[in-house]
């Protein structure tokens, strides 16, 4: 056995114990000693555990004398140094460009990658006077923009050891990582390579993390262009990405009925997560802007008699109002974008997506706030509008992508990225928002259920409900189950079709027009997720077929004719 397994597998220099995946890629590193190693490890992994445990044993060993920590955010900072001081690594987490020293009795420094940016030079001049370990923390920032890649090459080319580090999916672009290696694809792509790579999947299988179960709302929207035009789109259906992306904003719009039906469901799942198992567990929302974010507060403050924790920007007082919240048995936070990548609360266990950031990139570091796994059988809920971009981000939460140059490409068709940012653009200062558009209303409706990758559909109950505490194989066993269930009621409901005309008007007396259309399309629905599970067609690709064949405009529009027509088309096909 060589040296360096030996140092992986035996107990750490202080700290945890390590985890496999940590063991393994310790090994690897002490075993090349490489100037760059670039280690991608799911949210919840435990990346800074490993990166400590490196820089300790550099360390000791006098290979470096002093550590760099380069993090996304202030936050962060003070996150890092605490847990360097509980394995014996003193971080000054305060360090300031205009002062340009810090104690001598920190061993080192942590800092962020704007900080970095904003001088250069001083950290270069640091990183040549001491043999530095630079641990960049999510290393993926550094390609946010040219300018901080420049910044970090510039500062940190120097180093004795760089150590890189992401839980996330990169971005597809054109600006590459500083000190992350690109390999040629078949076809001549650049493609970032890992040194070593532990994804999603593989922490459930370990029980490292909590299996996900994403529960997703329709409904109808309906708004108002700035023409004075009116429309109406039932989140999920085949749209344009401009109308997806304003239905799916009016669902968001606090004014609405869609937020507060969510928020319900999502407190009521939040009791059953308590009551089943874990009774410190807790809520959060992730709104888009800080307006929005004081509203969905009001909303839960409602709900639930007690206001949550409100987090608005990344700032010293907003860190330590996560940390009691962390600390506490409080159920619900909600927040704008600071809790999106690399926050630590462990007892997070249900989630409501309620921003309109779609890159795979933020969607995983939201979803890796609630991963994280204290002990077996915690489960995790997460809350979201039934938009395609979301549902297929959902369905591949175990995908492990790399960082690839070129213009990124949506798999799905007729989704244009500019058009949908531009129709997304939202700002928080008054006066500046989104005059294109007005959100009209717009309801809320279960859609779907996905797990491992696969839809479930049932009632809402059926799902709310789910204890707190599953192993992965139980959550797929008891949905299953529960779709089994559902689908032997719907099959008891629905008629066999009749060769009979359409019922006559006076067949429906004491029936109203609304209640007759709301009533046509939950069986339209319902008859569409009967036909997902027996083909295994997305919902939207199915009534896009629909329209094809009958003609009409989406289900939120059309005639009680035209949904009669569909009913009986759908029916036809099974």
């Amino acid at each position: 056995m060589s040296q360096a397994v030996q140092i992986a597998q035996s107990g750490p220099s202080g700290g945890r114990p390590l985890r496999a995946w940590q063991r393994a890629a310790l090994a690897r590193y002490l075993a090349s000693s490489p100037q760059d190693f670039l280690a991608v490890a799911t949210p919840g992994a435990g990346k800074t555990t490993f990166a400590l445990r490196v820089a300790s044993e550099l360390l000791a060993d006098r290979v470096v004398s002093n550590v760099t920590v380069v993090a996304p955010t202030e936050h962060l900072k003070h996150q890092w140094a605490q847990a360097a001081a509980q394995v014996g690594i003193a971080i000054d987490p305060d360090f300031r460009n205009s002062t340009g020293a810090t104690s001598s009795d920190y061993t080192g420094i942590a800092v962020t990658y704007a900080g970095v940016a904003s001088h250069p030079l001083l950290h270069r001049a640091r990183t040549e006077n001491r043999r530095t370990l630079v641990i960049l923390d999510e290393v993926h920032h550094a390609g946010d923009a040219r300018s901080w890649g420049e910044a970090i090459r510039e500062a940190f080319e120097p180093a004795t050891r760089r150590l890189c580090l992401t839980g996330t999916p990169f971005r597809s672009d054109d600006n590459p990582i500083p000190f992350v290696e690109y390999v040629p694809d078949a076809d001549g792509t650049l493609r970032s390579r890992a040194d070593h790579s532990y994804g999603y999947a593989d922490a459930l299988a370990d029980g490292v993390v909590r299996p996900v179960v994403f529960i997703s709302y329709s409904g109808v929207s309906s708004w108002r262009t700035s023409a004075g035009e009116e429309f109406t789109a039932r989140l999920g259906e085949p749209m344009t990405a401009e109308q997806t992306a304003r239905a799916w904003r009016t669902a968001l719009d606090p004014g609405g009925e869609w937020i507060p039906a969510v928020l319900s469901a999502a407190d009521r799942r939040l009791t059953a997560h308590r009551n089943g198992g874990m009774e410190d567990a807790g809520g959060l929302v992730i709104a888009s802007d800080q307006t929005t974010a004081r509203a969905y507060a009001s909303i839960l403050a409602d709900i639930t008699g007690t206001q949550p924790a409100l987090v608005l920007s990344d700032e010293p007082g907003a860190s330590a109002r996560i940390e009691r919240f962390s600390e506490s048995d409080e159920r619900w936070m909600v927040a704008v974008r600071m809790v999106s990548e690399g926050v630590d609360v462990p007892r997070l266990a249900v989630g409501v997506y309620a921003t309109s950031a779609s890159t795979p990139l933020f969607f995983a570091q939201a979803i890796g706030r609630f991963v994280r796994s204290r002990r077996p059988g915690e489960t995790a809920s997460v809350f979201l509008p039934s938009v395609p971009v979301l549902l297929g981000l959902a369905s591949e939460l175990e995908a492990q992508r790399d960082h690839v140059l070129g213009k990124p490409h949506r798999a799905s068709e007729n989704w244009d990225d500019e058009l949908l940012a531009a129709a997304q653009r939202r700002q928080d200062e008054p006066g500046e928002e989104d005059k294109s558009f007005t959100a009209l209303g717009a309801q809320a409706e279960l859609d779907q259920v996905i797990f491992d990758g696969t839809s479930f559909s049932a009632d809402e109950e059926d799902y709310i409900g789910l204890p707190g505490l599953l192993e992965p194989d139980q959550v797929r066993l008891l949905l299953s189950k529960r779709q089994q269930e559902w689908l032997s009621r719907e099959k008891k409901k629905a008629p066999e079709p009749k060769e009979e005309p359409p019922p006559r008007p006076e067949q429906r007396a004491g029936m109203s027009v609304r209640e007759r259309i709301a009533a046509l399309r939950r069986e339209l629905n319902t008859l569409v997720a009967l036909e997902h599970h027996r083909t295994k067609k997305p919902h939207g690709v199915i009534h896009n077929e629909l329209r094809a064949k009958c003609g009409g405009p989406p289900t939120a529009m059309a005639t009680i004719e035209q949904l009669e027509e569909r009913i009986a088309t759908l029916r036809s096909w099974r």
